[in-house]
């Protein structure tokens, strides 16, 4: 027999909706965490909010859990002995890189009681904890270690204290990791030359079917679309992203503030890789124009004769109908919202 699905306006239907409506804007900068991110492809279109992945409720209830965890591993720690300088700490590596420590020891660490340590506690799942106990940070989660080698680097701590809830049956996981500089200072070089590249990196793999790629968020953008959704500051081609942490207009002349960027203006056009369409020449620094179905489509400012970026996102390869132009020509005004099926 099959079960009866709980409604839709079941409490914690409603509670993951309140929570996915509440859920943070993408960070401003490249974080730590990330930067043992196999995909160059995948942290250049993060750090442009080109792809943002929609969280459910669920899952950012997930989330929460891991950070109220973090309560716990500090106060735990405290009870044995083991002193704090800081629970957190901000560290700006330049050049749109940054990240937050969870904590520096000041001492009391068992064999190690005077050596200072940067913190870092994470919470697993039962195959991915036990994994771990078996191989330990460096090779279960390349990732978890990239981010505390980022950490050692930035603060001139040489060693980090890793520390892992497994969620199934609350064992303890904690291992002290020797800070590597080559590694660190290769993971930044890497991270800057993604955040400075105005073209997008090649994909990890071509092949849709590939795990890492079948379950990442950029997959219809690499594998089937390749046309963003987003349109933001960093989507458009005016957009630069600067040395010194800040973003510039070349349509405005302008520092862009971090506020104003997730909206973008009405003048915002397509970055060319962001798109599935051949670039044309324009004879305006203003508008891009892009062949789409063997016709010449000005994107920028909409009007008439203009699609805006949110046209061609809703309309795709409608916008080069011709009925679709003539209505738009007919009735100032008018933008295509949608493409709806006529069958």
């Amino acid at each position: 027999m099959t079960a009866i699905p709980p409604p839709i306006h079941s409490i914690s239907a409603l509670i993951d909706a309140a929570h996915e409506g509440a859920a943070e804007k993408p960070r401003p900068h490249m974080g730590a965490s990330q930067l043992g991110h196999d995909c160059d492809r995948w942290l250049w279109l993060s750090f442009r909010w080109a792809v943002v992945e929609p969280f459910p409720g669920r899952i950012l209830r997930l989330f929460r859990r891991g950070h109220e965890e973090e309560r716990n591993f500090i106060s735990d720690l405290e009870m044995i002995g083991i002193k704090f300088e800081n629970h957190q700490e901000y560290i700006d590596f330049g050049t749109h890189i940054g990240g937050s420590t969870d904590g520096t020891i000041a001492s009391g660490v068992p064999g190690a009681e005077k050596t200072r340590h940067v913190a870092e506690f994470k919470t697993h799942a039962l195959k991915s904890f036990d994994d771990m106990e078996k191989k330990g940070v460096e090779k279960s989660k390349p990732v978890h270690y990239a981010q505390i080698q980022l950490y050692m680097h930035g603060t001139g701590i040489e060693r980090a204290f890793y520390m892992a809830v497994c969620k199934n049956d609350d064992r303890l996981y904690t291992e002290r990791v020797k800070y590597n500089r080559a590694v660190a200072e290769k993971l930044l070089e890497r991270g800057r030359r993604i955040v400075k590249s105005e073209r997008i990196p090649d994909p990890i793999s071509t092949d849709p079917s590939w795990y890492k790629c079948k379950f990442c968020a950029a997959h219809s953008f690499c594998h089937e679309r390749q046309l963003t959704q987003e349109v933001n500051c960093r989507t458009c081609a005016h957009a630069t992203a600067e040395d010194d942490s800040t973003w510039s207009c070349a349509r405005w002349k302008k520092t862009i503030p971090t506020e104003f960027q997730h909206k973008g203006c009405d003048r915002h056009v397509l970055h060319p890789d962001l798109v599935p369409w051949p670039m044309k020449d324009s004879n305006t620094s203003d508008e891009a124009v892009y062949e789409i179905a063997g016709k010449d489509i000005r994107n920028g400012e909409g009007d008439a004769y203009v699609y805006s970026s949110r046209e061609l996102i809703a309309g795709g390869e409608a916008c080069a109908n011709e009925m679709v132009g003539q209505v738009r020509e007919a009735f100032p005004g008018a933008e295509v919202v949608a493409v709806r099926d006529a069958s």
